[in-house]
């Protein structure tokens, strides 16, 4: 009998979009062997489908009041000494496989052993210069992209094909199978920006009905 893999999967938790993914993938992962979950991060609203092994601070993103991320914030709310304690002792060579979506302790265990690391998320799809970005780019976030959870593989998420590693969402079953039907109104979350943000730029376009989905309601 063909012997079940040991999968580490690591969450970055520090918003809801990863840990959302996590529950539809972590069912399918689970038939193929035994499925540890490291957690980074406790930001997020949404609850996983099973037992989480491993919690971690990690490398933690703080956002400013607009939604966006507060860099300054970040280099200092963040203990460095402690990060790279986790990250040398973190066993990520007990594992089959290693599968990391944008998680930053795993992701330099991996990198500093030497072990293959799976990057199976959104942010792995802008390791392709063929995913869209806006017309300036922001240097400092092109280098977190790439570098904030190095990999030596990617499986990209991203609203179209747009390269031959990216696949389309992730998309729960409770969406694909509801019934649609059309309200006549148009549904906005964008959880980087801050609801009065987005209330300021939708209440200028008057001839369409919106209706905000935010985590703080």
């Amino acid at each position: 009998m063909k012997k079940p893999l040991k999968i580490l999967y690591a969450i970055q938790g520090t918003g809801n979009g990863h840990v959302a993914r996590a529950r539809e993938i972590i069912p399918v992962l689970q038939e193929f062997g035994q499925v540890d979950v490291v957690l980074s991060g406790d930001q997020s609203n949404v609850e996983l489908p099973c037992a989480i092994k491993y919690r971690s601070k990690g490398l933690t993103f703080i956002y400013d009041k607009g939604g966006g991320v507060s860099y300054m914030k970040t280099l200092f709310k963040n203990n460095l000494f402690k990060i790279f304690q986790e990250i040398r002792s973190f066993p990520v060579q007990d594992y089959d496989v290693v599968i990391n979506d944008f998680e930053f302790i795993t992701a330099w265990a991996c990198k500093m052993r030497k072990i293959n690391c799976i990057g199976m998320g959104h942010q792995a799809s802008f390791r392709s210069e063929k995913t869209p970005r806006p017309k300036r780019r922001q240097w400092l976030g092109e280098l977190i992209l790439k570098n904030y959870a190095p990999c030596t593989r990617a499986i990209g998420f991203h609203f179209d094909h747009f390269d031959t590693f990216i696949q389309r969402p992730v998309i729960r079953g409770e969406i694909r199978r509801a019934v649609i039907s059309n309200l006549g109104h148009y549904t906005v979350y964008l959880p980087a920006y801050g609801d009065e943000r987005i209330h300021r730029y939708l209440s200028q376009i008057t001839d369409k009905e919106w209706q905000g989905f935010s985590k703080f309601t």
